[in-house]
């Protein structure tokens, strides 16, 4: 059907099948797990280093258990993958919990810069990482968007409701879920890209709220104290 879509000048559903690269989401745990290590202890759950070594051996494990190439599902990496972004994640909540919290009861600081840098790095490492949640979610995670099986799409991309935008078998990568997690930690808000699916509103509402405060409270407390 999607060769008959494509030939008709209409765009294809599902889009046909093509190999997903792996690389962009190993970078991007890698650049998350950086950035948690430049924290300040007093916001890290236990050692500074303790959470971003274990988040190190699974993308470590992942790497050699997963193809360069995605070609097809893969359930066993896809649970570690899930696993791995939900554990980035909940420590990032709780760096940014620490932060207000320290904010609040009036912690010492000797100047405003450490409280910019570390609000800065939360809101990095929450870029990074919901990049990784909506690449994971889309219709079902990118071995079945690889493998060309008809799911029903969790984000509506402008490319995906006009027939006269080329290619017309185009289909989202890495870089345009990317695009939709920066614009969402800036926009607090879907931009081009619009969600369809309750669990994908969740995840970008849960995102857009992390972001919010940490730019609206902390980084404008930082300011203050400058």
């Amino acid at each position: 059907m999607s060769t008959q879509a494509l030939a008709q000048g209409r765009r294809s559903y599902p889009p046909p099948p093509r190999p997903e690269a792996f690389w962009p989401a190993q970078f991007t745990v890698l650049g998350a797990i950086g950035l948690q290590l430049l924290l300040p202890e007093r916001l890290t759950i236990g050692p500074t280093w303790m959470l971003p070594a274990l988040e190190g051996a699974l993308l470590i494990g992942l790497s050699f258990a997963s193809p360069r190439e995605l070609e097809h599902e893969h359930p066993v990496r896809r649970g570690v993958a899930l696993g791995m972004t939900a554990l980035v994640s909940a420590a990032n909540i709780a760096s940014l919990y620490l932060l207000i919290h320290f904010l609040l009861h009036g912690g010492h600081v000797k100047g405003g810069r450490e409280l910019i840098i570390a609000g800065m790095l939360i809101w990095l490492t929450n870029f990074f990482i919901f990049a990784l949640w909506y690449w994971e979610l889309d219709r079902g995670g990118p071995g079945k968007r690889a493998a060309g099986q008809d799911l029903a799409p969790d984000f509506l991309f402008p490319q995906m409701s006009d027939d006269h935008i080329e290619p017309l078998d185009w289909r989202p990568q890495f870089v345009d879920y990317a695009y939709v997690s920066l614009t969402n930690a800036t926009a607090f808000s879907p931009t081009d890209t619009m969600p369809l699916t309750p669990m994908a509103k969740i995840i970008m509402g849960i995102q857009a709220l992390v972001s919010l405060v940490t730019l609206g409270l902390v980084v404008s407390r930082a300011v203050n104290i400058l």
